[in-house]
């Protein structure tokens, strides 16, 4: 297995030395905005005469150091921007190669805790009890716990989390019993275990007032009571999904698999921390349309959480594969023709991101370098749809999707509970189809890896489905004033939501067009009550990039009233490139950065160019 030096981590390296399990105990204070913790770490020795072992830490006081009973020497380097600061603990005495050694680090977090928000009880759905949860992805363990950062390094953990008598704690791992805390009769301790190694990005702690129902053999949906029947609902098709990624994958390994719907600020649509899928509660639609995203998360399982990439310049080894696994599970659900059909709206969003970062862009490539940069700045459907357009292509120059998932399941198979780079991917592939060699050397590698822009070669898509999506929103862009009376709401009547989601990603490729166009729009469609989140962002674009003012406080809404970053950063970004509305989204930025997510305020900050 390659080599490769992760540029986000500041620790000593796998080939130096590796944390294998972790032991957190941990008590949340919410009055003090701070996690007060002891971090015990089996850390074994890869080489001879190890004395010394460095940690990432990012804003951690930490209290002190103990091996073996006795307190050590340690020292917390200076703060190298978003990678945190090295934390350097001398041993007492060298360790051999494969020697292990308990290191016990006493800390607290920080009220700023870039992993970690802090919700009020005004930012709940209950309005009564205060709300905390964690976002690890990609380097931000370290602003929880000292460790190696990296997803070289994969390690088992066990936990006990205090938490006040009235909430619940849930970690990325499997539940195993609470009792009363014995120094605080007002509290109770949560305890958990995780067998299976994980890299660290992957610990996971959330702490409300949650309710749980049962919607599988294996899983429960947790929530707010008042989200919590409205979720059952939505992901009732869980288990469905599952079986099916197990008969693509292989058998799913991680026991329990639970689904949380996080507040509204939850930067993302889904975060597959293992045992318990994080999700944005603006995946509730009340069709279950928009549940390709637990497909997704569920894919995870296998590419991500079992294969990982060894840094993240290799990104899309974990995202590629996983859209790849996600498609294929709809079109077991929904038929052949729908997979084809999101895939090729996945190209359309990869043109998207492409356009918003310009065709030149060392974020465009489907390898990144990130030396000296952050990777939470690089983020976009780049990794996602690049990655998967590569997988599709290859399934189809290798003789279809079957073949191909035959590759896919002997590649988690060979590289579980590992982490690899894309030449470790792309030697296996080679090694699969060694009677395909001169096919596969009909592909350009260089291009599809390391250049920016689009892939040298569109993969082919079935139409079916995309064809009323296209020929509708054609009639709209070639649209005269005298046509606007052709259009009613029959257009719609044979239309599913997500054709509705590609008819407006393929307007808003055309924008702007025309005020008296999106009025018209208004006035036969309605879209303003449209409910469904990825068809009213759309919409939303569409209006303002055309200009239309009465759209302004809506698009304001929604770029506030939930923070995933999908939605939040394009719609701020439209709202202040407007005239009539860059002040007005200015000030709203800044009255609700303090409630927003710690990475969404950064990123949208950037955006605006006010931070």
């Amino acid at each position: 297995m390659a080599e490769a030096p992760d540029w986000c981590s500041l620790a000593s390296p796998a080939s130096v030395c590796h944390i294998t399990h972790l032991h957190l105990r941990c008590a949340v204070d919410f009055a003090r905005r701070a996690l007060r913790a002891t971090a015990q770490l089996t850390v074994r020795s890869q080489e001879d005469s190890l004395r010394k072992l460095i940690l990432d830490t990012k804003d951690l006081k930490i209290e002190k150091v103990v091996i073996n009973g006795q307190e050590v020497q340690f020292t917390v380097g200076e703060k190298q921007s978003f990678r945190g600061s090295p934390l350097e603990i001398v041993l007492p005495v060298a360790l051999s190669k494969k020697q292990e050694v308990v290191v016990e680090i006493s800390y607290e977090t920080s009220p700023q805790s870039s992993a970690l928000q802090w919700l009020t009880p005004e930012q709940t759905s209950g309005k009564k009890h205060p709300y905390l949860f964690s976002q690890c992805q990609a380097i931000h363990c370290r602003a929880i716990l000292p460790c190696q950062d990296t997803p070289s390094v994969k390690l088992t953990y066990s936990a006990e989390v205090s938490v006040p008598n009235e909430l619940v704690a849930l970690m990325s791992a499997v539940r195993d019993g609470e009792a009363p805390d014995p120094a605080d009769s007002s509290r109770k301790i949560y305890k958990f275990i995780q067998k299976v190694p994980i890299p660290c990005y992957l610990i996971a702690l959330v702490v409300g007032a949650l309710e749980s129902r049962k919607i599988g053999p294996r899983t429960l949906v947790w929530s707010e009571k008042e989200q919590v029947e409205k979720s059952a609902l939505e992901f009732s098709e869980t288990e469905r999904m599952l079986k099916i990624a197990e008969d693509l994958g292989g058998p799913y390994v991680w026991g329990q698999y639970d689904l949380l719907v996080l507040p509204p600020s939850f930067p993302y649509g889904g975060m597959e921390n293992p045992c318990l899928t994080f999700v944005t509660p603006t995946l509730l639609a009340g069709d279950k349309s928009l549940s390709n995203v637990i497909a997704h998360e569920i894919s995870h399982s296998w590419t991500g959480n079992l294969v990982t990439n060894k840094t993240w310049d290799h990104f899309w080894l974990n995202e590629g594969h996983t859209v790849y696994l996600e498609r294929h599970i709809c079109g077991r659900l929904f038929g052949e023709k729908f997979r084809h059909f999101h895939a090729l709206g996945g190209w359309g969003e990869l043109k998207n991101s492409i356009k918003t970062f310009g065709d030149t862009h060392a974020f465009t490539k489907l390898v990144v370098s990130l030396k000296d940069v952050d990777p939470d700045e690089v983020y976009s459907s780049v990794p996602y749809e690049k990655g998967f357009a590569l997988l599709f292509y290859l399934e189809q120059l290798l003789g279809g999707p079957e073949v191909f998932l035959a590759f896919l399941k002997a590649y988690i198979k060979e590289f579980s509970y590992k982490s690899i780079t894309t030449d470790d991917w792309k030697a296996f592939l080679y090694a699969h189809f060694k009677d395909k060699t001169d096919v596969l050397n009909q592909v350009d590698w260089n291009a599809w890896f390391f250049s920016p822009g689009l892939p040298p070669v569109k993969p082919k898509y079935d139409m079916t489905l995309t064809e009323a999506c296209i020929n509708l929103s054609q009639r709209w862009i070639k649209a005269k004033e005298d046509d606007l009376g052709t259009f009613s709401s029959a257009d719609l009547k044979d239309m599913s939501s997500h054709q509705l989601i590609e008819f407006l990603a393929l307007m808003l490729v055309a924008a702007p067009i025309p005020v008296s166009h999106v009025q018209r729009m208004q006035e036969v469609y309605n879209f303003n009550a449209v409910k469904n989140s990825e068809i009213r962002f759309r919409w939303l674009r569409l209006c303002i990039q055309s200009k239309w003012e009465d759209a302004v406080p809506l698009a304001l809404e929604m770029a506030t009233g939930q923070g995933r970053l999908k939605f939040t950063r394009p719609l701020f970004k439209d709202l202040a490139a407007f005239d009539k509305s860059r002040d007005l989204a200015l000030s709203s930025y800044q009255q609700h950065k303090a409630s927003m997510h710690p990475v969404t305020a950064m990123l949208v900050g950037k955006d605006l160019k006010v931070d």
